[in-house]
């Protein structure tokens, strides 16, 4: 809309502008287009104006805002004399200029509304505006009337009521009017039509972002800046704002001809344009540069705690400095709609994406402070421990106060309120905890319970995120030398985290196949550090090299026997044991490792139904759906992780509905690229989206997924029915690979040539002994096995038969 293109979502009030234009003569009427700040009403009168204009209409521009002389009449008629030199005819030129040469007061004033001299003016130019428009038919167009002078809309709006010019159509817009505006009341009622512009539709907006971006976009995409937007979710400016940050900070990445969000959806903002975020949301009186720091100082407050207007009042006896300067910020805020107060008391940005550019505005007013009063004001009457337990929202206020607040008093703040949480806001809770743990120090003896307590929360909600963050506490605790019972509580966090690495497709450390960074730890901490305090962790490592997570392709059972796993065979809780860490790994591999896994567990603890599961999860390398067929009920789920996506993702390719597997890579691979997210890329779903890509013929896209998988990575349904699993992409990049590779080589110089060999490009993407793609229409073909049907097979086409009393 800036660039001056078509005018998106607004067809029928673009046919309705264009036929008033065309309203020359007798039928001559006045529109009036209202709507808020950039709804789109200068774009829409620009392309309606230039619509009647192809047909041979002429549109006058009438500009009477920011005249010399005094706002009024006088303005009025030197804004008619500069649109009729416009036109051709020279008499009603001539015309205006006498009425502008009409003797006026010493004051430079024609008198009162009802004064000879003034009425005099109006119909004078009312008369030459007629004059002009029969000898050359005309339009009349008078933007931002808002911003006209009280004189000078009240003379315009007496000028239509009264001295109408004949013939002449007016189209003026501007926002809507106050009831107290008298003068730019008389506008609305000289106007014949009211043509309000509502707000787009989502459908509109996403229509919009397409035209903008020039490319079909992720749904996810549009979702995330209408959530951002808020109340302004349809005003065109305000979206088109919001994809102006979004490619200046890089946080949009193309995924298979489709744009994806790669910024956290709370960083999306407006323009931090301080001119340009003033007319957008405060069109009336944009503030000014202490305001907008003070309204920064409110964002930025809000951003880490919650503010209630009880916390204000509560600092008042106490006068502190601080808290009155928010207090005074808040005020007005609220007063200008920005900020909205709950039943509650609650404070809160009604538009998100504003308080996201309020927080990138620069000011000088310390934050930090007020959050450590709030704090003090309880704990300094009733306890630490009281505070928090009975206000457990004052953890994110310990939180953001950062150094302010001692160690002591903050820890028995975080512990009571994460507590008293972990019944209600388990979210709140993981946060207070992971504070808490900044604080303490590693040889503390609460720190080995409070992570343990932690570890709990996060498994038993599906708190991947959450668990990953208990990384550098715990290697910390390690290093401390846990005996006793807190080793077995550290082992126990371990296998949590291990298991939420892997749920998010990172391996949380390198067993036997590289040196690589715990995540979640601090920088330089070695993963081997984990293996010398707890060996039997590697088996986490194992499972993930075997699911091709971390960009290594393991395949278990090959090479020497493995060890016999200590511990017990079965598991309990909703952790795996690991004998079924060993049982899910081998299920990626031959018959021989899955016997002997099998072997290591009761014999009647899995059914043919289970493993066949097992089996077919491990072929499309579904780690979510492995562990689920493993563990049965004792399975916590998968959340919203990596693997839990990756699951949806084979489960619609399996059903045949590959666009909406296409969509859960692309956001698969999106959020592995999110700042601030622990999440990593899937290489199976990287994989498999490749193969849909190609199987529809869609080479270019195939191939930038392809270009993106590492090069001993194992494809979707690449280890079934095959005796060595098929690597997609080895020789192509001259890594090591298998029997698959060369064929893969082919497919990708057939994919640089273009699309006239996909048929042949889909059978070289298909594993050897593999199941073609799904058509999305086709019942009954699947892109792999179908689920629960028969006994398991293994490579060489033997039944895995399972153990005596098996169900």
């Amino acid at each position: 809309m800036r660039d001056g293109g078509p005018v998106t979502g607004r067809d029928s009030e673009l046919r309705e502008v264009a036929r008033t234009l065309r309203s020359t003569g007798a039928p001559a009427r006045t529109l009036l287009v209202v709507g808020a700040a950039g709804t789109g009403k200068t774009a829409l009168l620009e392309q309606a104006r230039r619509a009647v204009a192809e047909e041979g209409a002429r549109v006058l521009r009438l500009r009477c805002h920011d005249g010399g002389g005094t706002p009024g009449a006088a303005v009025l008629a030197e804004g008619v004399h500069s649109a009729l030199g416009q036109v051709h005819g020279r008499r009603g030129t001539a015309r205006a200029g006498a009425v502008r040469r009409t003797p006026r007061q010493p004051n430079g004033s024609y008198g009162s509304y009802g004064s000879y001299g003034e009425l005099s003016l109006l119909s004078a130019l009312g008369e030459a505006l007629g004059d002009a428009a029969r000898d050359t038919p005309f339009a009349l167009v008078v933007d931002d009337v808002e911003r006209l002078p009280a004189p000078t809309a009240a003379a315009l709006g007496l000028l239509l009521r009264v001295f109408r010019p004949a013939g002449v159509p007016v189209v003026m817009a501007g926002r809507p009017v106050r009831p107290a505006a008298g003068a730019s009341s008389q506008l609305t009622a000289a106007a014949d039509r009211l043509l309000t512009l509502a707000p787009l539709r989502p459908a509109d907006v996403e229509a919009l972002v397409v035209r903008r971006l020039g490319r079909p976009v992720e749904p996810a995409l549009v979702t995330a800046v209408l959530r951002a937007l808020g109340p302004m979710a349809g005003v065109p400016e305000a979206v088109l704002s919001v994809l102006d940050s979004m490619e200046e900070h890089g946080d949009l990445l193309e995924l298979g001809g489709q744009v994806c969000l790669t910024g956290p959806e709370k960083a999306l903002r407006l323009t931090t344009d301080v001119a340009r975020l003033g007319r957008l949301c405060w069109p009336g009186h944009p503030p000014d540069g202490a305001a907008l720091a003070a309204a920064a100082a409110v964002a930025r407050t809000l951003e880490h705690a919650e503010i209630r207007l009880d916390d204000l009042h509560r600092l008042k006896p106490g006068g502190p400095r601080r808290a009155g300067l928010v207090d005074r910020a808040v005020t007005p805020l609220v007063g200008d709609g920005i900020l909205t107060v709950d039943g509650d008391g609650r404070a809160s940005f009604a538009v998100p994406a504003l308080a996201a550019a309020l927080r990138a505005l620069p000011t000088h007013h310390d934050v930090s402070s007020l959050h450590a009063l709030i704090t003090r004001s309880l704990s300094d009457r009733i306890g630490a421990r009281t505070a928090g337990g009975g206000h457990p929202r004052l953890a994110e206020h310990v939180t953001a106060a950062g150094s302010l607040l001692d160690d002591t008093l903050a820890v028995d703040v975080l512990l009571a309120a994460a507590r008293t949480d972990a019944r209600s806001d388990w979210p709140r809770s993981v946060r207070a905890y992971a504070s808490a743990l900044r604080r303490l120090s590693p040889h503390d003896p609460r720190t080995p319970h409070v992570l343990r307590e932690s570890a709990e929360l996060s498994l038993r909600h599906g708190d991947h995120p959450g668990a990953l963050a208990l990384g550098e506490p715990l290697l910390a605790c390690l290093d401390a030398g846990p005996a006793g019972e807190d080793r077995d509580r550290s082992a126990y966090v371990t296998a949590v985290w291990a298991s939420a690495a892997l749920h998010e497709h990172r391996l949380p450390y390198a067993a036997r196949h590289e040196h690589r960074l715990p995540y979640g730890s601090a920088r330089g901490v070695r993963g081997p550090r984990v293996l010398e305090h707890l060996p039997g962790a590697a088996g986490f490592t194992d499972l993930g090299a075997a699911y091709g997570i971390g960009g290594v392709a393991s395949r278990p059972g090959d090479g020497a026997r493995p060890a016999p796993v200590p511990g017990r065979p079965g598991g309990s809780g909703a952790l795996p044991s690991p004998a079924e860490l060993r049982l899910a790994a081998a299920a990626a591999g031959g018959r021989a490792g899955l016997l002997d896994a099998l072997g290591a567990l009761p014999p009647d603890a899995y059914g043919a139904r289970t493993l066949d599961r097992l089996r077919n999860a491990a072929a499309h390398a579904d780690l979510a759906d492995a562990l689920a067929a493993v563990l049965g009920d004792r399975y916590a789920g998968a959340g919203d992780s990596t693997a839990a996506r990756y699951h949806a993702m084979v489960g619609s390719y399996l059903t045949g509905d590959w666009d909406r597997a296409l969509a859960c890579a692309r956001r698969i691979e999106a959020r592995s690229r999110t700042r601030g997210t622990e999440a990593g890329p899937a290489q199976a779903a990287r994989a498999l989206a490749a193969e849909i890509h190609c199987a529809r013929g869609e080479l270019g896209h195939a191939r930038a997924w392809l270009d993106l998988v590492p090069d001993t990575v194992t494809p979707p349904a690449g280890r079934l029915g095959e005796t060595e699993p098929a690597v997609l992409v080895g020789p192509a990049r001259g890594g090591p690979g298998g029997r698959a590779g060369g064929r893969t080589a082919g497919a990708r110089e057939r994919s640089a040539r273009g699309r006239g060999a996909d048929t042949a490009a889909v059978s070289d993407l298909r594993p050897a002994g593999g199941h073609a793609p799904a058509h999305a229409g086709g019942a009954g073909r699947t892109g792999g096995p179908a689920r629960g049907g028969g006994l398991p097979h293994d490579a060489r086409g033997g039944a895995l038969r399972p153990g005596p009393g098996a169900r």
